[in-house]
Formats: structure tokens, C-alpha cells, sequence
């Protein structure tokens, strides 16, 4: 099991007042120095998220688990959290790399020494080209970026022929060529190319470029469906299997001395579904080698108490991470309270929070929040409703805990997240910085 434990540049740093949640008295203090005072989850302020260490460790050997039973390589979506901390847990777990939303998250990354990266957008701005490919001048780092129409290409080209006439003389910008993949879409779906055959003309413009190199196919499935119906089952499915057709025809026009080409697909919704169609290709693909097939799960690691709940394939094998707390400020009607946390602080994009119990204060014994609601947030409010009729059982000052839904907008309104050791205890084990 490896464990979540603080990294050296975190672990040095300095807390101040401004830090949200964080108590008063950690203000000056490093944080190790406050971690070493046992600090408890009562002394923070609400509104506040915390996270569960023995979840998060759970979550993480289960994912990875589940991946290497079905020769899948997990590189997850690293925006999910944005937490170095949190990475390191996976990557010291048997993931092999991360994946990444914008070109300023890898540069976070390779700050952190992270040497392999799924860039799951297209890479065009030219100043990030020209970053990417000194980084490249690193014989250890991998990347791979996505393009799904020939005007991408041209502006990687473009984007990297003004940081070759920048650079001049003094040598060449780009160290090795930049290792894209083909993004298949899906009518109605996000970005990717729009069918197979505008997928190959994709494919052909690149395995021309003298600076770009044909490396592979990509796709995100989990636009196509938001639940487990019928229809988008079946909608991703085609999509998936799509997917796989193309990769055998970019296999035709790769180089074969560059190594492996990447196929890589799967959120956290439908993983199961990457898994099934993927596994016949796996399979072929054991005596060859020729093939690296990337799964992308990012919340899987947090999970949650929503839409993820109700959607993943594998909920009843990982845990909730990730609690909500806000405090009870206002009680005008029986059946309604005002809590102290809001948009500011908890996710409500995937559905909002679920009452789960209340406590006279943060870190005493609760009791069940039952037949209660939360059925609106403001920017620093969230409405507490109970059923049609009957009392809330709370008062002024008790702080109410609340199950979340969608980590990917949990955690980038903290900078600093407490984690307990464990569901049920309030000691403060370690706090994970976000690097939004």
C-alpha cells in the first residue's frame, strides 16, 4: 500500500489568516510544524472540505487494481484535483503518467518531476508549443497532445516554426518531434473529429509534418451518455468501437520505429465499457507489443457521494473521499435553515449536496440528517429544506456534513484541504495543496 503523505516543497511551507478554513493559530506556522500538533478537524472553520486519507489510499489501489487485471495503463486525469500530493499517491502506485486539461497543468506537472503526460486537448497557443518542445530537449519526458482537424496541425507547425525563427542561431526549438494523437469524436459529443474518414485525413497530415509524429488515438466516450440508459450505453459503445477501428488504421500509417502508439479513452462514468471493447484488441495485442492502451479515470481516486455513485461501474468498490461541512446560520422557518457554505465552496454543477448528519460542532458525535435537502446554493449559502411539513433537527451553530458530487469542482475552490485518517476520526493527518 503506498501512502499519502506530504511532499518536501508542502511540508516546508509557510500558513497564513488568508488561508480558508485553515484555524487561526496555524497562521506562521510551516506545515509540518502544524501538522506535528495533532491538529484537529473541530479547529477548522466551515464552510470546509476535508478529505479521508484511508479512502483516498483505498480508491487509489483499487483503480489501479482494476486497470492491471485488464491490461489497461492508467494515467488519470490529473485536473480532477490539481494536488501534487494526490498525484504521487497514484504515481507511486503503478500509474504511469498523468493526463492534463491545459498546457499551464503540465507545466505544474513537470514542476513536479512527473515525466510522462496525456495533454486531452489540443496544443496550439505558440508560446506553450515552444515550452513543450524544449521540454522535450528531456530524453525522459513523454507527451503526447490530441488534434482533430488539419487546422490543428497547421498551427502546431505554424506555433513551432515562430519558436525555431525565435531561437535562431542559437539551435533548433524543437528537440524531437511533438507526439500527437488523433481525436475521434462523435456527432453531438464535445471536440474530435467528426467520422472516421476525416479521422484518417487527420492522421495522414501528421505522419507528413516534419515536426509532429503520428502516435496514436484518442477520445472522451463520456459526452456521449450521462447515465446508464439503453441508448447511451449502446451510443458509446459504437463510439468505442470506433475508436478501436481507427487505431487499426493508424497503425497503417505510423512509423513502427517509434515505438508503441497510444490508444487512450475513459473517463469514470463508463470504464467498464472502455475495458469490454478494448479487451479483444488487449488480447491480440499480448504477443506484439505494438499497442498501449490508456485508460484516463480521474475521479475514481475521490469518488463521491453523486454522480459518480450513481453512474461508475465499480461504486460499490471505492469510497466517498471528500466531505462537505458548513454550519447552520440561520433558521427562519421550521423547515428551513441557511448553511454557511455555498457555490464558493462546494460542487453543485453534478448535482448538489446530500445531507448526511448533523453535529453540535465540527468533529463532535452526529446524529443522522435524515428526510432533509439541500435544494439550492448561493454564493455563500445552501437552503436545508425538510420534507413537506415537517421540523428541521437543527439549531443555530450545528454544523451539518454533507456528501458532494463531482470532485472535478470540489476541489479547485481550496488551496489548502485537511485530511482526517480515517472515516469517523477528526485528527488531522496531512493537508493536500491544490495547484489551481
Amino acid at each position: 500500500m503506498h501512502r499519502l503523505a506530504p511532499l518536501a516543497e508542502t511540508a516546508d511551507t509557510r500558513l497564513t489568516e488568508c488561508d480558508k478554513g485553515l484555524p487561526p493559530r496555524a497562521a506562521g506556522l510551516t506545515v509540518q510544524e502544524f501538522l506535528d500538533t495533532a491538529p484537529r478537524l473541530g479547529e477548522f472553520w466551515t464552510p470546509l472540505l476535508a478529505l479521508d486519507r484511508a479512502a483516498l489510499e483505498h480508491n487509489a489501489e483499487t483503480i489501479q487494481r482494476w486497470c492491471d487485471e485488464r491490461g489497461l495503463e492508467l494515467m488519470p486525469h490529473g485536473k480532477t484535483t490539481m494536488a501534487p500530493a494526490l498525484w504521487r499517491l497514484q504515481l507511486a502506485g503503478g500509474a504511469t503518467g498523468l493526463t492534463l486539461a491545459t498546457p499551464g497543468q503540465v507545466r505544474t506537472a513537470r514542476a513536479f518531476g512527473v515525466r510522462t503526460v496525456v495533454l486531452a486537448n489540443a496544443l496550439v497557443a505558440p508560446d506553450a508549443l515552444a515550452w513543450v518542445a524544449a521540454e522535450l530537449a528531456d530524453p525522459d519526458f513523454e507527451f503526447w497532445s490530441w488534434a482533430d482537424s488539419v487546422e490543428t496541425v497547421e498551427a502546431m507547425e505554424r506555433g513551432l516554426a515562430a519558436a525555431s525563427h525565435a531561437i535562431g542561431s542559437e539551435g533548433a526549438a524543437v528537440a524531437r518531434p511533438i507526439a500527437v494523437l488523433v481525436e475521434l469524436g462523435a456527432g453531438g459529443g464535445r471536440t474530435g473529429a467528426r467520422g472516421l474518414d476525416e479521422a484518417l485525413v487527420i492522421a495522414r497530415r501528421i505522419a507528413d509534418s516534419p515536426v509532429l509524429r503520428l502516435a496514436g488515438v484518442a477520445g472522451y466516450e463520456g459526452s456521449l451518455g450521462h447515465d446508464r440508459s439503453s441508448v447511451a450505453v449502446a451510443a458509446v459503445r459504437d463510439y468505442l468501437a470506433d475508436l478501436v477501428e481507427l487505431h487499426g488504421a493508424v497503425r497503417t500509417l505510423a512509423d513502427p520505429a517509434d515505438g508503441p502508439l497510444v490508444v487512450t479513452a475513459g473517463g469514470s462514468a463508463y470504464l467498464d465499457l472502455v475495458a469490454d471493447v478494448f479487451a479483444p484488441e488487449i488480447e491480440a495485442d499480448a504477443g506484439r507489443g505494438d499497442t498501449r492502451w490508456v485508460l484516463r479515470s480521474g475521479a475514481s481516486l475521490v469518488h463521491d457521494d453523486g454522480f459518480y455513485r450513481g453512474i461508475s461501474p465499480i461504486h460499490r468498490e471505492l469510497t466517498a473521499a471528500m466531505r462537505g461541512y458548513a454550519r447552520v446560520v440561520s433558521h427562519p422557518e421550521p423547515g428551513l435553515a441557511l448553511l454557511d457554505g455555498g457555490k464558493r465552496d462546494l460542487p453543485y454543477d453534478e448535482g448538489l449536496p446530500v445531507p448526511l448528519a448533523v453535529a453540535s460542532a465540527l468533529g463532535d458525535e452526529v446524529r443522522p440528517l435524515d428526510e432533509a435537502s439541500v435544494t439550492a446554493v448561493n454564493d455563500q449559502h445552501a437552503y436545508l429544506r425538510a420534507e413537506a411539513g415537517a421540523t428541521l433537527p437543527v439549531a443555530i451553530g450545528d454544523v451539518v456534513a454533507l456528501g458532494l458530487s463531482h470532485p472535478c469542482t470540489a476541489f479547485d475552490k481550496w488551496r489548502w484541504i485537511p485530511v482526517v485518517e480515517h472515516a469517523g476520526s477528526d485528527l488531522v493527518v496531512d493537508l493536500v495543496h491544490t495547484r489551481f
